[in-house]
C-alpha cells in the first residue's frame, strides 16, 4: 500500500478535488506560471494535449490513491460490467437524436475527425478524469453517500464550460451552459452508481448527446431554449431510469 493510500480521508478527498478540477488546465498554469506548454502540431492538438493530460492527472491519483488490492483499472471505474446497461442508455438517448433532428439541420461541415474527436474521445477523457477520479475513485476512497460524494465534480464539470464560455463575461449565457452540464455531471455518476460505480453508462449517454449536438447545427436561440433544455434533461433523465429499472429487473431475478 502506498503512503499516499494511508493518508487521511479529508486529505485524499482535497487530492481528488485538485486533481479533478485543475486536470483539464494543466496547460493554462503552465502557462501562467512563464512556462507555456505548446499544443500538438495536429487539428485539434491543443485541446487534445489538455484531455491526455487530464486522464495523466487521473491515472497518477488513482495509482497513489486507490484502496490496498484495487487494481488501477478498477479504481478509476473502467472494468466491465457487461454490455446491456450502456446498450439500454444508448437506447434510451435516441429521443435527443429525434428532437435535434427536428428542431435543427444536419451539420454538413461535420468531419469524421470532428466527430471522433468532439463526440468520443474528449467525453471519454472527461468521463476518466470526472466521473473515474472524481467519483469511482472517489466513492471507494471516502465514506458517504454517493449524491453527496457525486456533487463535487458535477459542480467543478459545470465550472469548466462555465469557464469555457467566458466565465463573467459569458453572462446569463455561460451560467445557464454551466448548470445544464453540472446537471449532465451528476446524472453521468448517477448512471455509474447504478451499473456498480463503472463509467460506461454514463460513457455511452455523454457520447451520444455529444455526437447529437455535432451531428445537428441548431441556432443558439434554439440551442438554449426551452425545447432543447428539455430534450436534454428528460433524456438523461429517461436514462436513469430506464436503466434502474434493469438493475431492479436484475435483483429480483436474482432472488
Amino acid at each position: 500500500m502506498s503512503v499516499a493510500s494511508r493518508l487521511p480521508s479529508a486529505l485524499r478527498l482535497l487530492l481528488v478535488l485538485l486533481g479533478v478540477g485543475l486536470g483539464l488546465n494543466l496547460r493554462d498554469l503552465s502557462a501562467a506560471a512563464g512556462a507555456p506548454i505548446p499544443a500538438l502540431p495536429i487539428p485539434y492538438g491543443g485541446s487534445l494535449l489538455d484531455n491526455v493530460l487530464a486522464v495523466i492527472v487521473a491515472v497518477l491519483l488513482a495509482t497513489a490513491l486507490r484502496p490496498r488490492g484495487m487494481g488501477l483499472i478498477e479504481s478509476l471505474g473502467l472494468r466491465g460490467n457487461g454490455l446491456r446497461g450502456p446498450a439500454l442508455v444508448l437506447l434510451a438517448s435516441l429521443p435527443c437524436w429525434l428532437g435535434l433532428a427536428l428542431l435543427g439541420t444536419p451539420n454538413t461541415a461535420l468531419t469524421a475527425l470532428d466527430a471522433a474527436m468532439l463526440g468520443v474521445l474528449f467525453p471519454l477523457a472527461e468521463e476518466v478524469l470526472y466521473r473515474g477520479l472524481g467519483f469511482a475513485l472517489l466513492v471507494r476512497i471516502v465514506r458517504g453517500p454517493w449524491p453527496l460524494l457525486a456533487l463535487p465534480q458535477a459542480l467543478l464539470f459545470g465550472m469548466v464550460h462555465w469557464l469555457g464560455f467566458g466565465g463573467l463575461d459569458g453572462g446569463g449565457m455561460a451560467l445557464f451552459v454551466g448548470v445544464v452540464i453540472a446537471f449532465g455531471g451528476f446524472i453521468f455518476a448517477w448512471l455509474d452508481h447504478l451499473d456498480g460505480n463503472t463509467l460506461w453508462c454514463g460513457l455511452a449517454l455523454h457520447i451520444s448527446m455529444n455526437l447529437a449536438w455535432n451531428v445537428f447545427s441548431l441556432d443558439d436561440a434554439v440551442a438554449l431554449g426551452w425545447q432543447a433544455t428539455s430534450l436534454r434533461i428528460g433524456t438523461a433523465l429517461l436514462a436513469v431510469a430506464a436503466l434502474a429499472w434493469q438493475v431492479r429487473r436484475r435483483r429480483q431475478h436474482r432472488l
